[in-house]
């Protein structure tokens, strides 16, 4: 997927103006965030999350072992391991198996890597035809390949309507408007697929050392289709999912889907393990692992390896008031939301990423629900810092931060600024109390009015308020 990052701000104005799309947004907080909110009320949220927190820790801290360990037990196991240090060689390897194996035809499941890979794409230049069998991105591959705008409802920002269009015009077929008979449809139009493909591609929701396994989760069981009838199962995942034990892998399920999208458990869970054994009846004759790195070890040992902890659950996005107006497309690339702000500047290069660390409000909702305690608005701030460093913010911004931190560090001065100011303020808003043009906050009275100050400071105010002072009326 082409990083399209640099054009946040353009993207998130157009979205905004989007009054359909910000119709469809409305289901993230009716379902998604109330839904999680009973979820987790059924278990001790803040014990179990300490506990993930710490099993997800002792993965990253040996990541090298763990990997080792695991790509022993895959092999001894029957399966293959690959290596991919960046995405287009992971999309090279997977070219390759299916070449080895002269596939004609590809059924995938959800994947945010293969995203990444621009798998589909490469695919699809050597004639091998890759079709997806999530039904949300099915419904987004036949849509002109449109990319997902969430992790896991990928094709949340689109409604009933649009999708029954979409089905009649694609499927040939009367349009259907009943959720029940859309699905019904799709399935119909996807089982030939699933029986006449080749290789199946899956992405990973852990992978366990201990076992050599993968753990795949869906709400469709699509993924057992494309694991069990193709004669070739390829696991593509990054390295950083690997988890020491199966115990570490039940704590994570407690909170995944609880995080995701409020059920207590998965409708589909899939906990993989090498290829099919003679007395099987189903499985893969062959299996490979695409373990892929594509920036994750640069985090490693530095001030963002917290980042690496994260499931993929979405419950930051969910929960984010920014991604709630404008959806995943504009953040420009593969992970949207405030997970997506810290990795995409990370994975693909701060400079390719230049608005999306102020893609936020720091209100600290995502640090809250987040099931391994990843500090976002900490991981956020960070990069602001390093964005001043390496003077990649507007000379204006920079010049604006340098003037203020001048002042803060020189308490009198700026008791005497932050005075002039609170007057000035106060005269601006005159008789109406509201400042409708505020000369260098244009962005913030374009498209509101800001309440005119009293024209005393906050600490003004604070030292009238205490024992002994006058507090005015």
């Amino acid at each position: 997927m082409q990083v399209q990052s640099m054009q946040f701000k353009a993207r998130a104005g157009q979205k905004l103006a989007d009054q359909r799309l910000q119709n469809n947004l409305k289901k993230l907080s009716t379902k998604f965030v109330s839904a999680r909110a009973e979820a987790v009320r059924h278990i001790d949220f803040e014990a179990t999350r300490a506990a993930l927190k710490e099993r997800r820790n002792r993965g990253l801290d040996n990541l090298d072992v763990w990997l080792e360990i695991f790509e022993r037990e895959a092999t001894r196991r029957g399966a293959t391991v690959l290596f991919a240090e960046t995405t287009q060689e992971a999309a090279r390897l997977v070219a390759e198996i299916a070449r080895k194996h002269e596939v004609k035809k590809v059924i995938k499941t959800k994947s945010m890597v293969t995203e990444e890979m621009n798998l589909n794409r490469v695919l699809a230049d050597m004639g091998v035809q890759s079709i997806e069998t999530d039904l949300g991105e099915y419904i987004l591959q036949i849509n002109d390949n449109e990319p997902p705008s969430h992790i896991i409802a990928p094709v949340v920002h689109k409604d009933k309507e649009e999708i029954a269009d979409l089905f009649a015009r694609t499927h040939h077929r009367p349009r259907q408007t009943e959720i029940p008979a859309m699905t019904r449809e799709a399935r119909e139009v996807l089982r030939p697929q699933f029986l006449s493909a080749d290789m199946g591609v899956t992405g990973g929701n852990f992978l366990i050392a201990q076992t050599g396994s993968v753990a795949v989760v869906t709400n469709e069981g699509n993924e057992g289709m494309c694991t069990i009838m193709p004669r070739v199962h390829v696991a593509v995942t990054g390295i950083e999912k690997v988890l020491p034990t199966l115990e570490d892998l039940a704590t994570a399920m407690r909170l995944l889907p609880r995080s995701a999208t409020g059920q207590s458990t998965s409708n589909y869970f899939s906990l993989l393990t090498g290829t099919r054994v003679e007395g099987e009846q189903d499985g893969p004759e062959h299996m490979y692992f695409v373990l892929v790195d594509g920036g994750r070890t640069g985090l490693i040992g530095g001030a963002f390896q917290e980042m690496l902890r994260c499931i993929r659950c979405g419950a930051c996005m969910n929960h984010c008031p920014v991604y709630q107006k404008i959806g995943g497309h504009a953040y420009g690339w593969v992970y949207p939301g405030p997970m997506g702000s810290v990795l995409t500047p990370s994975y693909v290069g701060l400079e390719k990423a230049i608005d999306l660390p102020q893609a936020a409000t720091l209100c600290g909702e995502c640090n809250r629900v987040c099931p391994v305690g990843i500090p976002i608005s900490d991981l956020l701030r960070k990069l602001r810092e390093r964005q001043m460093e390496r003077k990649l913010r507007p000379w204006q911004e920079r010049f604006g931060l340098a003037a203020w931190g001048f002042m803060a560090r020189r308490p009198k001065l700026y008791g005497a600024m932050t005075g002039v100011g609170a007057r000035v303020l106060k005269w601006l808003g005159r008789d109406r109390q509201s400042i409708s043009r505020l000369p260098l906050a244009a962005g913030w009275t374009n498209t509101r009015e800001m309440p005119a100050p009293s024209g005393r400071t906050f600490r003004q105010m604070v030292r009238e308020r205490r024992p002994g002072g006058t507090r005015s009326v």
